[in-house]
């Protein structure tokens, strides 16, 4: 088996608005091989950045596209093709963008590698933990504390236990930020309370909020200083009465050693649209290693949706999976199987890959750009 073809695609909802979430477009990358299957990976990054990754011609031996070093290779092969992308992209950045085109890659070549033994991931992966795990909405705040409220009696209604307001407008004061956490709680009630600031906070500003966050339960408080101060993570964990959960952002394993290495974290989240499965592994050993919490990030389509539960499940002490209930097209209506929690809790799909097929009339439709 050969891979003949790489194909990327950006597709993007019209009217497009102002706000921190990328479910509004999304790059997806499609490994075609002489045999007859298709492969199908998803980036969560600017989809144009990913797709000149991919498309580069080659300039030198570490500093090539990717489509150029992978057709003709065998997509079985997945350790040795990231180790391949890898030490051939060196010179785009380590811990960045380039490694979120590679992670779309490697996502397509597992669920290739799913579809060529009629396996799903999650047992290619070494076996799923978990038949479900109980999902959580993930939603930005409302405006003020009274908005927020009511955003959290529709999600507990829906079935959800629990919820993670995020984002804007939370760090433009301590007045707001107590409103808005308030009005959280006031919603959810006896519900389970997540809170991510959206980096917005330095150390010390970041304890006083956790102190003043504490009064309403909250399981854990995300991202509350910038993603690159993992001083600041270690000295904040330390002190802080609420558990401290990052890593959205960071990008494959050299993104995520010094946060393990360091102890930096109560709960370590990993996005498989940014680190792929290969990556994911590794992390989720190193994490289990030192006694810490896993749990997913995924804020866009049902392909990372798809790829994060078969990871997720894998883990040995997962306990929420983050459901992006983000009202977009490119959430809901991308593949034909409705990747969402039923009464809260989010299944493991037992079909081989990914589990999920695309709507090629819905691509076709949102198309933007395509190269191959």
């Amino acid at each position: 088996m050969k891979i003949t073809q790489v194909v990327c695609q950006i597709l993007r909802i019209p009217n497009i608005t102002a706000k921190t979430a990328s479910s509004q477009d999304s790059v997806l990358v499609r490994v075609r091989t002489d045999d007859g299957l298709e492969g199908v990976g998803e980036a969560d990054s600017s989809p144009e950045v990913v797709k000149a990754i991919i498309d580069a011609p080659f300039s030198h031996n570490v500093a090539c596209g990717l489509r150029k070093i992978l057709v003709g290779e065998n997509p079985l092969d997945h350790e040795r093709l990231w180790q391949k992308m890898y030490r051939k992209t060196m010179y785009f950045g380590r811990t960045a963008v380039g490694i979120t085109a590679m992670a779309a890659v490697d996502m397509a070549l597992w669920d290739l590698k799913g579809k060529a033994f009629g396996q799903p991931i999650h047992r290619l992966l070494g076996g799923k933990q978990h038949d479900k795990v109980r999902g959580y909405a993930s939603i930005l705040f409302g405006r003020d504390g009274k908005e927020t409220a009511d955003i959290a009696r529709r999600w507990v209604e829906a079935g959800y236990s629990a919820v993670k307001f995020g984002w804007e407008p939370m760090g433009t004061s301590e007045a707001v930020d107590i409103d808005l956490v308030r009005g959280a709680r006031e919603g959810l009630g006896k519900a389970t309370l997540l809170i991510d600031a959206g980096c917005v906070y330095d150390a010390r500003t970041a304890l006083r909020r956790a102190h003043a966050f504490a009064e309403y339960s909250p399981e854990w408080f995300e991202e509350p200083l910038r993603e690159d101060d993992v001083e600041g993570y270690v000295w904040l964990r330390d002190r802080s009465p609420i558990p401290i959960a990052a890593g959205e952002g960071e990008c494959g394993r050299e993104s995520f050693r010094q946060l393990i290495d360091r102890r930096a974290l109560d709960v370590y989240q990993v996005d498989i649209s940014r680190c792929g499965f290969t990556d994911a592994a590794y992390i989720r050993a190193r994490v289990e290693e030192i006694g810490a919490r896993l749990c997913n990030h995924c804020y866009t389509s049902p392909l990372t949706v798809a790829a994060s539960i078969h990871w997720l499940s894998t883990c040995r002490d997962a306990f929420v999976f983050e459901d992006c209930v983000e009202d977009s097209p490119l959430r809901h209506e991308l593949t034909h199987e409705k990747v969402q929690s039923v009464n809260g809790w989010m299944e493991v799909p037992d079909r081989p890959g990914l589990g999920v097929t695309l709507d090629e009339k819905f691509v076709q439709k949102y198309l933007v750009a395509e190269s191959s």
